[in-house]
């Protein structure tokens, strides 16, 4: 056979790929125009110090937008200037460095349509994804790619303190500089996570969009900060034994890795290899499941904790205290 017969694309690859590009194109169509480039300022004693710049989504009416909150670390004021070339004034309302997110108001009344905020928990690997951002005022940077992993962690620092972003989403749609607080967008449109960093060659991550997230933004919204209550465990998710899984009812449980001492862990008689079945009387799979249960609401509440010891189920009784902030 002729090399370029053997190269060639059969019509329906053709079909395909039209496909692929007319939804990628769609998709960058509708998202380009709610990321907006920022640049993000501190006033201090000495002036004006530019702090740092990327990418962010509008995402309400009011004129909101979510970015990293490791892009307007140290910032309290900025500016977005959005693809058709409209630029408006930023006030940062909050920022979640446990979570890399944070929100922004726009002071212009004249701003695009809203992006839409999804539901990663939905998310499937290998599902067709793209990335949206604003690097450095261009007009629009776009990439796609698949969902590679789900459930990653991001370890990372602020100043001092390290901190592990939890339940990434990992993409190999490459993320460019300045992408960082732009888009993560399904193939309707729909913005299923905000892009956060790179992780390697070929490889970014992605903060998800979820019910976590948004009462992580409704916090920000509402408070400025979020309260976080602390046990004091590091845990990781382990598929249980045939037979373990047919006693308890659940296939997946959260094994301690370890516990800090003096911690309400470890006053509560938590210890390595415990397998967390429930918290709070309700069953938990991933860290994700855990961490919803630890906003400000559980702060100094008795909170039950049903673990398998060896073979024998345990109940105690931890009382979470508040995680100071991260400076």
């Amino acid at each position: 056979m002729d090399e370029r017969e053997s190269s060639r694309i059969e019509p329906e690859d053709d079909d395909a790929l039209d496909a692929y590009s007319r939804i990628v194109s769609g998709v960058a169509a509708t998202v380009t125009k709610q990321v907006a480039a920022i640049e993000m300022f501190a006033t201090g004693a000495r002036g004006t110090a530019r702090r740092g710049a990327g990418s962010a989504v509008l995402f309400s009416d009011a004129g909101n937008l979510l970015t990293n909150a490791h892009v307007v670390s140290g910032a309290d004021s900025g500016y977005a200037l959005f693809s058709d070339g409209s630029r408006s004034a930023l006030d940062v309302v909050g920022s979640d460095p446990l979570s890399d997110l944070a929100v922004l108001h726009a002071g212009s009344e004249h701003l695009p349509p809203p992006a839409r905020l999804g539901n990663a928990d939905n998310l499937r690997v290998g599902q067709l994804v793209v990335a949206v951002g604003n690097p450095m005022g261009l007009a629009g940077s776009v990439t796609a790619g698949v969902v590679s992993g789900l459930g990653r962690s991001l370890p990372t620092r602020s100043g001092a303190a390290g901190r592990v972003i939890e339940d990434v989403i990992q993409t190999d749609a490459a993320l460019n500089p300045g992408n960082s607080g732009g888009a993560l967008a399904d193939s309707h449109g729909v913005v299923i996570g905000i892009n956060t960093a790179v992780a390697g060659i070929g490889l970014g991550l992605a903060v998800p969009i979820n019910p976590t997230s948004r009462r992580i933004i409704d916090a920000l919204l509402r408070d400025g900060r979020v309260r976080r209550a602390y046990l004091g465990l590091v845990s990781t998710p382990t598929p249980l034994a045939p037979e373990v899984a047919a006693r308890v009812g659940q296939e997946i449980a959260l094994r301690v890795v370890d516990v800090v001492e003096r911690s309400p862990a470890h006053r509560a008689g938590l210890k390595p290899n415990d397998l967390i079945l429930a918290v709070g009387r309700r069953p938990v799979h991933d860290a994700q499941g855990l961490q919803r249960l630890l906003f400000a609401d559980a702060i100094g509440q008795p909170l039950p904790v049903t673990v398998l010891r060896g073979t024998a189920m345990v109940d105690v009784i931890a009382e979470p205290e508040e995680l100071a902030a991260l400076r």
